[in-house]
């Protein structure tokens, strides 16, 4: 970069130039995607649901509710929801499942869908001709005393283990008997999840699933089973309806009061900083249109929360040319060529700007994993936002300054 600013400075603002047309996408852009809106934006449905752990011992509560969630999430995509916000809350024996429907009014079928307890079901897998059927059995999750994570003793890879009560390995005895060498179908509300391969018939009530499997994937299998084995009904305490209008209002109002602060930022920049501030304003321009550019490519679904985090990175971003700003100013103060005082500025500005940045981050992670809804949407978009920021700090001020800023006799910013 440092022989060729001005190609990677023409590279950063093509790619700025074409994140707006992806943000914004009038003419050029009309057939791209339209930003996804969070529930307090766009309204919809926020539903509560108990989750009854008292027959769950404590070993299997936290398998049971993240398999509830999982199979609660499936469910409701059913219906045609595009990314619901599914997520648990649990405290000791309580546990309470929260269902997240944005842009959805009318969801008393999806209501009755989600408040039944999952059904798990073992069927035989018959071939006939070129099609496969599958046999119903007696045997359903009720059987299921548990299902936990286990590891192969000799390879150490990861396994499913699976126990019967009394009835249940019975009948499952019968049915391994009766199948060996033909797969057994396992499905979780109709679905299939898995179809192992009987090797022998299975007696005590003890059985193993394996497979090429990553501790991930027999995490969710063991969650899945838990939640269609063990007894954790669910119950809808709280329903409300989300009204658009107050969310859009607010949009607006969120808008305009960035726009303002970003425009009040810029002018004073430029007005204490001049040439200097010209450019960070420049370059703050272009970290706006990259940072949305990339909310909108992960997809981010963007909430009044998230947009407070987004905009509270803009005042950071400018932090970072400030730190740089005054450090350059004590180098041209000392009598250096201002191209060397910007080197030096940036060398000396670097350490303080990455401790502070590196803070933010921690900080976001940490509520973006520890938290749920939309304050890890506000974690989220400061985390990503404080990176670009680092980015355009750095980098792109850098280069407006290396390529437009030469040495000359007054060395004053």
């Amino acid at each position: 970069m440092r022989r060729h600013p001005g190609l990677f400075l023409s590279i950063i603002v093509i790619v700025a130039i074409a994140a707006v047309f992806f943000v914004y996408p009038k003419g050029i852009g009309a057939k791209l995607e339209p930003w996804k809106l969070g529930l307090d934006l766009v309204g919809g449905s926020h539903l509560v649901y108990q989750i009854d752990l008292s027959n769950v011992s404590s070993t299997d509560q936290s398998s049971v509710v993240s398999g509830l969630r999982d199979v609660i999430e499936k469910r409701v995509n059913l219906f045609g929801v595009s990314e619901p916000d599914i997520y648990t809350a649990q405290s000791g024996n309580q546990a309470q499942l929260i269902v997240e429907l944005a842009g959805v009014k009318n969801i008393s079928d999806a209501i009755n869908e989600i408040g039944q307890t999952p059904l798990l079901q073992f069927e035989e897998v018959q071939t006939v001709g070129s099609s496969t059927q599958y046999v119903q059995t007696n045997l359903t999750g009720e059987y299921i005393t548990g299902a936990q994570l286990t590891f192969d003793p000799t390879t150490n890879a990861p396994q499913v283990s699976i126990s019967f009560n009394k009835d249940g390995a019975q009948i499952f005895q019968e049915m391994t008997a009766a199948n060996i060498g033909k797969p057994l179908a396992i499905f979780l509300d109709g679905q299939l999840i898995e179809a192992p391969i009987v090797q022998s018939e299975i007696t005590g009530g003890n059985a193993v699933i394996t497979g090429s499997f990553t501790v991930a994937e027999a995490q969710q299998l063991v969650s899945r089973f838990n939640a269609g084995a063990l007894p954790a009904p669910i119950t809808l305490v709280t329903q409300q309806t989300i009204n658009p209008t107050l969310g859009t209002d607010s949009l607006k109002e969120m808008a305009f009061a960035g726009l303002i602060g970003t425009l009040l930022v810029m002018l004073f920049m430029i007005f204490y900083y001049r040439l200097f501030g010209l450019f960070a304003a420049l370059a703050l321009t272009i970290y706006i249109a990259l940072t949305l550019g990339v909310f909108k490519l992960i997809p981010i679904t963007l909430s009044l929360a998230g947009l407070a985090g987004f905009i509270l990175t803009i005042g950071m971003a400018v932090d970072a040319n400030v730190l740089i700003f005054e450090r350059i100013k004590e180098e041209l103060k000392r009598g250096l060529p201002r191209a060397s005082a910007i080197e030096e500025g940036f060398r000396r500005a670097w350490p303080s700007i990455r401790d502070s940045n590196t803070s933010t981050i921690i900080t976001a992670i940490i509520l973006y994993f520890f938290t749920s809804s939309f304050v890890r949407g506000f974690a989220l978009t400061l985390l990503i936002g404080t990176l670009i920021s680092l980015f355009s700090a750095i980098t792109t001020t850098r280069l407006f300054l290396r390529l437009f800023i030469k040495d000359k006799k007054e060395n004053h910013v």
